[in-house]
């Protein structure tokens, strides 16, 4: 589906299709951790019974279940960004777009955040479109990855050819920073020999 084409309705339909992850979490201060994530199913026409079941799941899905009554700022960098994801997936969106979903977090927060990316694309099966600049975060949850230059994709495929055989000159400049890294183990299985 070419979403750019698409306008009115058919447009707001595709959007309800993509859940939304935020390098900044984007969180309503004001509302608590359920209501943040029952706010995209009100938006979205779910029926009222139904959406706190659903948040309940949710939260229980993504660790906070015990925060569900808590404010955005009594959590940490790495819950609220648990309840961003909740927020997103909500509403069973067939896509995750996450964009820099790891920036704002330490590495430990980050190594939780894409353990829990991972869980839900195995478990709930929604493919997840990730934006970033970190190499790690692709190496450790990535299974193809499109490299960008100047606003276009320069080269694209699995993950450890695009790091093992680089084409283009900025992707082996991306790759060159990153060699001194240690492949994860589901990438080294590619290995020859």
């Amino acid at each position: 589906m070419e979403i750019s084409a698409l306008d009115g309705k058919a447009l707001r339909q595709a959007r309800q299709r993509i859940g939304m992850i935020f390098q900044h979490f984007n969180l309503m201060h004001t509302r608590t951790v359920a209501q943040n994530v029952a706010f995209s199913l009100k938006a979205a026409g779910w029926e009222r019974s139904k959406i706190a079941p659903r948040v309940a799941e949710i939260l229980t899905l993504v660790g906070l279940a015990d925060k569900a009554n808590r404010f955005p700022v009594q959590l940490s960098g790495g819950q609220k960004q648990r309840v961003g994801i909740a927020r997103a997936i909500a509403n069973h969106p067939d896509v995750l777009l996450c964009d820099e979903p790891t920036s704002a977090l330490d590495l430990e927060t980050s190594a939780t955040i894409l353990a829990l990316l991972r869980q839900i694309n195995a478990q709930l099966g929604i493919t997840i479109v990730l934006i970033t600049h970190e190499m790690n975060v692709i190496k450790s949850i990535c299974d193809r990855v499109a490299v960008m230059s100047g606003g276009k994709v320069v080269e694209s495929g699995e993950v450890f050819d695009v790091f093992a055989h680089p084409q283009h000159a900025f992707t082996q400049q991306l790759v060159s920073h990153t060699l001194n890294l240690t492949l994860p183990e589901r990438l080294r299985e590619h290995l020859p020999g």
